[in-house]
């Protein structure tokens, strides 16, 4: 089976859907490829001649190798300025490709006459394969490659829309020159479309097999074997895990898939019906221990929607010896800031915490399960261990107004020094929510038919003009703020924050440095 990873995705560490696959495939005695057709497709595009004659543009055609060697080392992580620059020559290398109509970066892909919203445009994009701004690239690539493995399928892991047309276009180009080979589609996306009460599949013909969540036992269905009890370890091993964009081999891993708490209203994860799966922290160990001795990784990065606290405590006890960081839930086990410490000493440089609002009643009213004054001691906690927090905010959703929003604000500011990065987002009601059915929804927002998300009408007026307008010109320019919204890593934010904060744990600075 030849497994692809389609561009466009942020090239910082190796896809580990593909390398999980990849792990029950070989486990089960079946031949499996991987490509990442994401990294070799950036680097191809980068390579590729611009016409733009500016000194900007020439400056960074000049440097892309400079470029590239300099953000896999640990000194570039230690000049924010320099890192800044250095991503955005590689994205104005990419930017000046001057294809009319198509806009792509490190982290996006799109054109201007096609939705991945729209199954008729995934549809056409597949028809005019040779349009899509990779065809020089997936155009040469594929055909020896197949030549090559001669595989009995072939399968996309396609998880972000920046993904789709280039995906789509892949598997037209696939259809014409393999027409026999059946194409298997699954990943991140294709789970939210095929989870959608509405999901009819307007595929057919195009797409062979189209698989939700987690694919192991799927693709082992395709080859005739039942269900495996075995557990297998991701594979990486047909990657080339040296060619990532960070400062060393970061290793993604998943000890569950789903969300443990899995209460949280308009959560798409609760939406969709995921369930909650983790592996056994034995299996978790033996997986761990397995991948640092094949590949020696810089940094482990836990994919959990919310690492859980049994595995925390199982890293306390039994530390990586390596950093790691991840998601995890605002929990009591936090409040001890020995735990916090020892956390730390397990490895833990920085946590991702969904806090998404610092007023409580928007909370309760989320069914978030965390009350602020907990919050609070958490995040003066993980400071005063040494670990960074990369803080999520969500505004506009329906329980919010200004009122709310700014308390939120005023909750940000008296804990700046605590609060390492911040993610902000704007509220998008999923349209399989159960709650959606009691606010006024505006389908014509959306008119798309694999749209994830619907408008409605906020019930408090609060509207997102409104909150994007608090956000530009209030909350974002807050002094105490600002400095925070600054220091996120462009591009590559939460990918690449652990490497910063490393970098300041190293200098022994109390606070995070800005640029």
């Amino acid at each position: 089976m030849l497994l692809i990873f389609p561009p466009t995705a942020k090239p910082s560490e190796p896809p580990a859907g593909i390398a999980c696959l990849a792990g029950i495939l070989k486990g089960n005695n079946l031949p499996c490829t991987l490509l990442d057709a994401n990294l070799e497709g950036l680097f191809y595009l980068m390579q590729k001649p611009g016409s733009a004659t500016d000194k900007w543009s020439v400056r960074s055609g000049r440097n892309i190798d400079k470029n590239l060697a300099a953000l896999r080392t640990t000194e570039l992580y230690a000049s924010p300025d320099r890192y800044a620059r250095a991503v955005s020559d590689l994205n104005r290398v990419l930017e000046k490709l001057d294809i009319p109509g198509v806009s792509v970066s490190l982290a996006n892909y799109q054109e201007d006459h096609l939705s991945p919203l729209h199954s008729r445009d995934l549809i056409r994009a597949s028809e005019k394969y040779e349009d899509n701004i990779f065809y020089p690239y997936f155009s040469k690539r594929l055909p020896g490659l197949l030549a090559e493995v001669s595989p009995s399928f072939i399968g996309f892991s396609l998880n972000y829309l920046s993904q789709a047309l280039t995906t789509f276009a892949m598997i037209g180009f696939l259809k014409k020159i393999a027409p026999e080979v059946p194409i298997v589609l699954g990943g991140g996306l294709v789970t939210s479309w095929v989870r959608n009460s509405s999901w009819e599949n307007p595929f057919a013909g195009l797409i062979d097999h189209t698989f939700a969540g987690p694919g192991g036992e799927h693709v082992l269905t395709l080859f005739g074997h039942k269900k495996s009890s075995s557990h297998y370890p991701p594979d990486y091993t047909d990657l080339p895990c040296d060619q990532y964009l960070a400062p060393g081999f970061t290793l993604p891993y998943a000890a569950s898939s789903g969300c443990y708490w899995n209460k949280c209203s308009f959560c798409p994860e609760k939406a969709e019906g995921n369930p909650y799966q983790t592996l056994p922290i034995a299996h978790v160990r033996q997986d761990i221990a397995l991948l640092v001795t094949q590949h020696d990784p810089v940094m482990f990065h836990f994919l959990d929607n919310a690492v859980s606290p049994a595995l925390m405590k199982s890293l306390i006890d039994q530390p990586l010896d390596l950093p790691w960081y991840g998601f995890a839930r605002v929990n009591n086990d936090l409040l001890d800031i020995d735990f916090c410490q020892n956390l730390r000493a397990s490895g833990c440089v920085m946590l991702k915490l969904g806090i998404e609002s610092g007023d409580q009643d928007v909370l309760d009213a989320m069914d978030k399960g965390i009350d602020l004054a907990t919050v609070s001691e958490v995040l003066k906690n993980l400071q005063q261990a040494g670990i960074a927090t990369y803080v999520y905010l969500l505004f506009g959703t329906p329980s919010e107004s200004l009122a709310e929003a700014r308390r939120t604000m005023a909750f940000v500011v008296g804990h700046h020094e605590a609060i390492s990065f911040l993610n902000l987002a704007i509220f998008n009601m999923p349209v399989c929510s159960p709650e959606a059915p009691g606010l006024a929804i505006n389908n014509s927002f959306y008119a798309a038919d694999l749209s994830l998300y619907t408008d409605f009408k906020h019930p408090l007026g609060w509207d997102r003009g409104l909150v994007r307008k608090f956000l530009d010109l209030e909350f974002k320019r807050h002094p105490a703020i600002r400095p925070i919204i600054l220091r996120d890593p462009s591009v590559f934010t939460s990918n690449h924050a652990p490497f910063f904060a490393m970098q300041n744990k190293r200098r022994g600075g109390s606070k995070m440095i800005s640029r």
